[in-house]
């Protein structure tokens, strides 16, 4: 018996000395980071132009984050438009600082335009790493009101014109898949630089509207069209219909190929980690958990959550920064013949 306490003693000592190492290395990390970061500014890039839904969801997000930061830097958006958000992932991959003074919020097309696209891309999203991502998104088809474009239906029957932002952006991607899997007749208009820019296309009639408009992006840049119904909803296109929007029909309810679906499951996979942080690849273990567990402690702040639900009428959906990962991950683990199938299409 005395043997046996003995030896008891002897486990409970050396766990807790296991532990206290452990939890004065994660101390000792905290303080290495929190002097790393003190004084300085962390940049966020933006893909798009100023007032779109990135840039504000990047401003609300740096003046939080930079609460729960260690040494709490100045943390200040940048905007990089151009290419659909490309421009800034190719920037935060090849030029960028590696150090954790450089993050990014990504738009869904980047994420697997390496997996998709018709050019060799330089970059593989999984590379990247995750900090976290605001919500959960669907994505819309809407037409200008006083248009011919009521429902889905008068776009299949005839030639409805769309802005887009650039290659391997999700207005100039979803179209094109849309128009080989249900058959409707989307002609995508590119070159616009960010929301601002389509907003006043369709405005101007140039365009006849845009699909590959986050309903977020959509709320908090011009609730006015949605207040006023100066715009139709013909299109969810995501994996789930948001409640929000009931009487908008989604795009898994009218395809019934199991390899379309397949297909579509790549394709809007991206948007259940909206408004995504990424920092570019390489980056110390002891800063990823910081970076992580400050966004975490940034969407769990009532004061922030207050601010979204006022922007957008509703509240977010954090995912972490390691099931972000994940969920990347998966996306690069998809079939070929599935991936290849994409390429096909947008390649027509």
């Amino acid at each position: 018996m005395r043997r046996f306490l003995s030896f008891v003693v002897i486990v409970s000592l050396y766990l807790f000395g296991a532990v206290t190492q452990v939890l004065a290395a994660a101390a000792f990390d905290e303080k290495a980071v929190a002097d790393f970061y003190r004084g300085k500014t962390v940049r966020i890039i933006v893909g798009f132009s100023a007032g779109g839904g990135y840039d504000a969801y990047s401003r609300l997000f740096a003046r939080y984050m930079s609460k729960y930061l260690p040494g709490n830097p100045t943390i200040v958006p940048q905007l990089m438009p151009g290419a659909g958000g490309i421009r800034m992932i190719d920037y935060m991959n090849s030029v960028a600082a590696k150090d954790g003074t450089v993050i990014g919020i990504v738009p869904p097309g980047p994420i697997i335009e390496p997996l998709i696209g018709k050019r060799q891309a330089s970059y593989r999203m999984s590379d990247f790493v995750a900090i976290g991502a605001m919500t959960k998104e669907v994505s819309l088809c809407v037409s200008w009101g006083p248009s011919k474009f009521k429902t889905i239906q008068d776009a299949m029957s005839q030639q409805m014109v769309v802005a887009g932002t650039g290659a391997g952006a999700s207005p100039d991607i979803y179209p094109v898949v849309l128009n080989e899997v249900i058959h409707t007749k989307f002609k995508v208009i590119t070159g616009y630089q960010g929301s601002q820019e389509t907003i006043m296309a369709i405005e101007r009639t140039e365009v006849d509207g845009r699909c590959g408009w986050g309903w977020s992006s959509l709320k908090s840049t011009k609730p006015d069209w949605i207040r006023e119904k100066k715009i139709n909803l013909l299109l969810q296109l995501a994996l789930a219909k948001s409640p929000s929007i009931p009487d908008s029909p989604l795009v898994m309810d009218l395809v019934k190929d199991q390899a379309d679906r397949q297909m579509l499951t790549l394709l809007f996979g991206p948007l259940s980690i909206n408004k995504p942080f990424f920092a570019p690849p390489g980056l110390a273990r002891e800063r990823v958990t910081e970076l992580r567990k400050a966004f975490a402690e940034a969407m769990n702040d009532a004061e922030l959550r207050a601010e979204v639900i006022k922007l957008t009428g509703e509240d977010i959906e954090p995912t972490s920064g390691e099931d972000a990962q994940k969920l990347v991950a998966d996306m690069y683990a998809t079939p070929e013949a599935v991936a290849h199938k994409l390429r096909d299409i947008l390649s027509k």
